[in-house]
């Protein structure tokens, strides 16, 4: 059975999320997409029974957030159901070792999930497993990886437990709020398996809320009969308000293979063909940890990383192991305790001081667009003040804005754009602003730090389109994503390295 959600939410006057159709179809997972921010969170929790109808002004079908907190349609979902956030932090509680929050209220009576850890850890070691849950969740540790598959562990034991049960799959609720964001495409690939083992068994009602559009590739790759029980939607703005739209599979995949079938064409440069803007030897230290590259499937074989004009050279690792730091130490923006680097002509070691890239590197010669979009922006500055001041040939008008800002806003712009408050902005709306000031300098070197992150599709396609169009200007473009299904089709083998650390015995 599909139910349809009719949803409104507001703060005071001002709208949160409007929605007409909220179509939910059960038995089947279905995926939403859409751009970070736009309202895929908040409208789940809405139909969840999450929001606090003190706080916020809901009403769903006509009728108030009370009376539908009390309806048995949620109860019923909830009963056999579970919602992982899109941030674990805020479902752990720092008062309770993770151990003990795997066991704790509904989830007593469901198994102690060791299989499942093993599984979504790829490991045997029980004693690294125990000796993660025995600790109290702070900010830093575990990571964040570590939080993400402790929660999906939890799902996962209700989902063994809804198996036991004789609840009818359209009764079931289970969502899944960006549950691979800090995840790398194995262990994301894990989590989907045993997502759909599960599935295999007794089909439930799941959403599953990202903009991670690779997942797309995955399904079709492996799991293509079980396509009648998938929905892919897309969430968007309309006029009349936000829009829950069919999203083609194909439009993804046919992209995709066009991007494979031209990334190997050369870029041909007159005069500076091959010209080194970056080459660092190995290994390089910090955080009193040795660092190396390698290229893809042969960690026993160190590389030194290579970047020359008019190429995209693509770099790996697994989260948290330290490509930012990398990219910030390029940048100058953090010092290592050991580095034998060349940055564009320039020889570089641990001892380079800060004001040689002020004085010669950043905005003249090189940029950086940083993976966070709320910590690289003046969330209290307006849209158009994040252009002045940049080191352009002359000063940007209010029409210069309006054209640089609808290279990625088509349909968005005005001159009161320009006026709003950036912290006013969706997650979406932020990483375009964020990506667009160090695109529009005339720099030798573009650091990119995960600069998919949040978007639509209409948004990446326009991102890669950009990309390419540096590399056919000479620019050398350093890029950065745990997207690999993507950059691995923009980027050829020969120019992508995997970020390796050497263990303390090596």
């Amino acid at each position: 059975m599909n139910r349809h959600f009719q949803i409104e939410i507001k703060t005071g006057s001002r709208t949160l999320a409007a929605i007409d159709d909220y179509p939910i179809a059960g038995g089947a997972i279905t995926f939403i997409f859409g751009e970070s921010g736009i309202g895929k969170s908040l409208l789940a929790k809405a139909v969840y029974g999450l929001l606090d109808p003190a706080a916020l002004s809901v009403e769903i079908n006509g009728a108030s957030y009370q009376k539908y907190l009390k309806s048995r349609l949620l109860k019923n979902m909830k009963k056999e159901g579970f919602f992982v956030f899109q941030e674990p932090s805020s479902h752990l509680n720092p008062l309770l070792k993770l151990g003990e929050q795997l066991s704790e209220g509904s989830l007593k009576d469901a198994g102690d999930g060791q299989g499942i850890l093993r599984h979504l850890f790829d490991t045997k070691d029980d004693t690294y497993l125990q000796s993660l849950l025995d600790i109290y969740p702070l900010p830093y540790r575990p990571s964040g990886g570590e939080k993400q598959r402790l929660l999906l562990t939890m799902a996962f034991k209700r989902l063994n437990e809804y198996l036991k049960s004789d609840i009818p799959a359209d009764n079931s609720l289970f969502v899944f709020d960006e549950p691979s964001g800090s995840l790398d495409d194995q262990t994301r690939n894990r989590f989907i398996r045993l997502l759909i083992n599960i599935f295999y068994r007794k089909p439930f009602t799941c959403l599953f809320i990202t903009h991670d559009y690779s997942i797309i590739g995955e399904i079709f790759r492996h799991y293509r009969e079980l396509l009648p029980f998938i929905r892919f939607k897309e969430l968007v703005r309309s006029e009349a308000g936000l829009l829950m739209r069919d999203f083609a599979p194909t439009d993804y995949l046919d992209w995709l293979k066009n991007t494979r079938a031209v990334k190997d064409k050369p870029t041909q440069l007159k005069g500076q063909k091959n010209q080194n803007l970056i080459t660092i030897r190995n290994p390089f230290r910090v955080y009193d940890h040795d660092f190396y590259f390698h290229k893809p499937d042969k960690p026993d074989e160190p590389k030194p990383f290579r970047l020359n004009r008019g190429e995209m050279v693509y770099l790996k690792a697994p989260s948290g192991l330290g490509k930012t730091t990398l990219a910030k130490i390029i940048m100058g923006l953090q010092r290592a305790q050991k580095l034998d680097m060349i940055l564009l002509g320039k020889k570089i070691n641990e001892n380079t001081p800060p004001a040689f890239w002020r004085r010669e590197i950043w905005g003249k010669k090189a940029g950086m667009v940083f993976q966070h979009a709320d910590e690289a922006l003046n969330l209290q500055a307006t849209v158009g003040s994040v252009f002045d001041g940049l080191p352009l040939k002359r000063k940007l008008n209010t029409k210069d804005k309006i054209d640089l800002l609808n290279t990625l806003f088509r349909g968005e712009v005005s001159a009161n754009f320009l006026g709003k408050r950036i912290g006013l902005l969706s997650g979406g709306q932020k990483q375009r602003l964020n990506l667009l000031p160090t695109l529009a300098l005339d720099t030798d070197l573009i650091v990119l730090d995960e600069p998919l992150n949040g978007l639509d599709f209409a948004s990446i396609k326009k991102i890669i389109a950009i990309i390419r169009s540096k590399q056919s200007e000479g620019k050398g473009l350093l890029l950065i994503s745990h997207n690999e299904e993507i950059f691995d089709s923009l980027v050829s083998r020969e120019h992508i390295y995997r970020l390796n650390v050497y263990d303390a015995t090596s």
